[in-house]
């Protein structure tokens, strides 16, 4: 006996309400060209940078909360780059891979 059979014992009466399933995917608009992710550093400090992305500026700004998010980091958003603090770009190129962008290194 299962638990949904348990919960129909237990109350006889209920009848329970659809959910719509929704994908975990945003609609973050996919592009043909690659997103290019590079290495730098800058005052000593390492750095990854993404551009590159041709959609639009607030789907950029949501992609680099994400994964911000993700990795835990601090980044930014500047002239159409993400910014994201340290040495990330297998991670990065990874959840980029697995929402379906096509990403290009640069850089070492």
């Amino acid at each position: 006996m299962d638990l949904q059979d348990q919960l129909k014992n237990l109350f006889p009466d209920h009848v329970p309400e659809e959910t719509e399933s929704t994908p975990d995917e945003s609609n973050i608009w996919l592009q043909d060209d690659p997103i290019i992710c590079k290495y730098e550093k800058r005052k000593g400090k390492p750095i990854t940078i993404l551009e590159g992305y041709t959609g639009a500026t607030e789907d950029f700004k949501q992609l680099a909360k994400e994964i911000k998010q993700t990795l835990s980091v601090g980044g930014s958003f500047k002239d159409e780059k993400i910014i994201i603090q340290g040495d990330y770009r297998d991670k990065i190129m990874q959840i980029l891979k697995d929402k379906g962008f096509n990403v290009k290194r640069v850089g070492g």
